[in-house]
């Protein structure tokens, strides 16, 4: 496949289960290296320059590993202080991002503790702290409730204002449609189509992104064999 993301784009990677959008981010990202072809961010080769691609992104990832006996807090100082931040500019960024996240109260809480939600938050919040021109998001909505969902939004549409890039996989069509600028949608490893809401809503003739997105992979609302479950109640 070929993909291509402009600066300053919400680029929304759609496909069904198993359709390789995590897999495609994990290559581009340096998680997981590619059998041929390349990947990077700008004009750096992630896997020929790591690091040097590797500091100019921000990942969270579907499945996050955080040190578990840190507190929030703590994690933030960390991540910051791994990416070169001055103390006092950490510092600045960490309480700022644990105040729109509606994270102070918790900050002096070990994650180990943290609920899903809380642990997205702040997986989230050290994925942004040294503010990377690039951001991938893999499923940054799920397990998440609604409070948390909207500060999570607000968080990224102030960080596209800025000027940033984001790569954003989700299930959540709600959110694709309202957030997206441009939409790529995957099947079986292949990029099928390319458009912005507006377009992809149009060449489908559909009236949200979700039906359009069921249209481009074929796919079946039926419920056909199914008449047993008629009669669960009996």
């Amino acid at each position: 496949m070929n993909l291509a993301v402009m600066p300053g784009e919400f680029y929304g990677l759609l496909g069904p289960n198993g359709a390789g959008k995590t897999t495609t981010i994990k290559m581009i990202v340096g998680l997981l290296r590619p059998d041929s072809g390349t990947a990077g961010i700008g004009d750096i080769n992630t896997w020929e320059h790591p690091t040097d691609a590797k500091r100019r992104i921000g990942v969270l990832p579907e499945e996050f590993n955080l040190y578990e006996r840190l507190t929030g807090a703590e994690l933030l100082d960390f991540t910051a202080a791994i990416h070169g931040l001055p103390k006092a500019q950490a510092a600045s960024r960490r309480q700022e991002l644990l105040a729109l996240l509606d994270l102070e109260d918790s900050s002096r809480t070990v994650i180990g503790d943290y609920s899903r939600g809380m642990r997205k938050k702040v997986a989230l919040a050290a994925a942004v702290i040294h503010a990377p021109p690039v951001l991938f998001l893999d499923e940054p909505f799920e397990g998440v409730d609604a409070i948390s969902a909207r500060l999570i939004r607000q968080l990224l549409q102030r960080y596209t204002e800025s000027g940033a890039t984001i790569i954003f996989s989700s299930h959540v069509m709600e959110l694709v449609e309202r957030l997206c600028t441009r939409i790529g949608i995957m099947v079986g490893g292949q990029l099928i189509i390319e458009a912005t809401p507006q377009d992809l809503l149009a060449r489908y003739e559909a009236s949200t992104v979700e039906d359009a997105f069921l249209a481009a992979v074929g796919a079946s609302d039926t419920t056909e064999g199914l008449e047993w479950l008629a009669n669960s109640s009996g």
